[in-house]
């Protein structure tokens, strides 16, 4: 039996986005778990990350995940709905915990560690779609991650890109693959197969060649053709979309980064921002860019933004060979 997080309110939102977030435990100040001492705990997960940034620019914006009914959740939960986020339809489990991850630093990186099999959201299904409030919605985003979570969850993201439950949604696909969850001779073609049936699909350079054997962004595309939206990000390089707008390339700008963890996501907001605001190809791509750098800026998965008209302003006139 579950229960909800909050009253369903009879809306269409600019954007839903489903997926598992967890609490996140990260030693502080920064040294290797190994050592020890006091830690921070916040929360973190790719979707929740994509609807607070988009949020925090303005649009409406709904999390569709379940957590357990323990401190977690409620911290998770409360959280994101901070943010501006609906979090009514996110499901509380009394059965099941929610999930936590460590991240680990280190000389060479930071590495991340996840207990969260069995947990509350493993158990999404594509009965998250029942609600009627999300009718009339207009774009959808998923991950790559909750196909990896358990079959269920893979079930749901196949439900959804495939058989549409929101009549007239776009649906976007980020890849985002994790290989602490499933090895790359399963996740390669599946990941490939879901991202072949959504509208826009995101995915990094990194992790097409990984998954594919991809070396650029054009075999990236050669790959997948069937998205009608393909965009390929190459870290500091810059990132390419393939569209009905044709090729467009968009070089990154410079920035000073103090943690990378986080800036896919946001990536994916700005782009998705610029997606629902009718705006063209080359400035959803800097929109990503600007708002990806907000991440990159802060340790943590969420940068200050300034006031969205003021982002769409820069897009608009600033190359992304500027420093921003």
């Amino acid at each position: 039996m579950t229960g909800t997080a909050g009253a369903v309110r009879p809306v269409g939102y600019d954007v839903v986005c489903v997926g598992e977030s967890m609490a996140l435990l990260t030693p502080d100040p920064p040294r290797p778990l190994r050592a020890g001492g006091a830690m921070r705990l916040d929360v973190a997960g790719a979707e929740s990350n994509v609807a607070m940034n988009l949020a925090r620019l303005g649009l409406r914006v709904a999390w569709c995940s379940r957590v357990g009914a323990d401190p977690l959740g409620e911290l998770v939960t409360t959280r994101i709905g901070a943010a501006g986020v609906d979090v009514s339809l996110v499901e509380v489990d009394p059965t099941a915990s929610t999930g936590v991850f460590f991240k680990d630093p280190g000389p060479h990186g930071t590495n991340v560690h996840y207990y969260r099999r069995g947990s509350a959201a493993a158990a999404m299904d594509r009965g998250v779609w029942g609600a009627r409030s999300l009718l009339g919605s207009r774009l959808v985003h998923l991950t790559g991650i909750t196909a990896a979570l358990s079959e269920p969850c893979a079930d749901l993201v196949m439900h959804t890109l495939t058989e549409r439950p929101i009549s007239g949604a776009l649906c976007s696909f980020d890849v985002n693959y994790r290989p602490a969850l499933w090895p790359v001779r399963t996740a390669g073609p599946r990941l490939a197969r879901l991202a072949g049936h959504a509208d826009i699909v995101l995915v990094g350079l990194d992790e097409a060649a990984i998954l594919w054997g991809a070396r650029n962004a054009d075999e990236v595309r050669e790959l997948l053709p069937g998205p009608r939206t393909l965009v390929v990000k190459d870290g500091g390089v810059g990132v390419t979309s393939y569209s009905p707008a044709g090729t467009v390339v968009e070089p990154a700008p410079a920035v000073e980064v103090v943690e990378p963890v986080g800036a896919g996501d946001a990536f994916a907001a700005g782009y998705l921002f610029g997606v629902v605001r009718g705006l063209p190809e080359e400035v959803r791509l800097r929109l990503g860019h600007l708002v990806a750098g907000s991440a990159l800026r802060v340790v943590g998965d969420i940068g200050d933004l300034p006031p969205a008209a003021e982002l769409v302003r820069a897009a608009q006139r600033v190359r992304s060979d500027t420093e921003v």
